[in-house]
């Protein structure tokens, strides 16, 4: 199973966007939606280092909350 992780984009810089999410920051190549249009504040899905996909923010926070829910199980 892989598992893509909602994070959003705090900068932009070429082909790399400085993303965050629940207090973790990282680094994500864009190279794989780069045809997309992309502004800070967008929420993307990241899979090992690379934002696959964009999402809304709702998207993001439902999938966050599914998250928790199996952490606490």
């Amino acid at each position: 199973m892989c598992l893509a992780v909602p994070m959003q984009i705090a900068e932009i810089s070429g082909l790399e966007a400085r993303c965050s999410a629940k207090g973790v920051s990282r680094t994500v190549s864009l190279f794989m939606i780069q045809d997309r249009e992309l502004t800070i504040g967008d929420w993307v899905l990241v899979h090992v280092g690379y934002a696959i996909q964009t999402i809304t923010e709702k998207e993001a926070r439902e999938s966050w909350e599914l998250f928790d829910q199996m952490l606490e199980d």
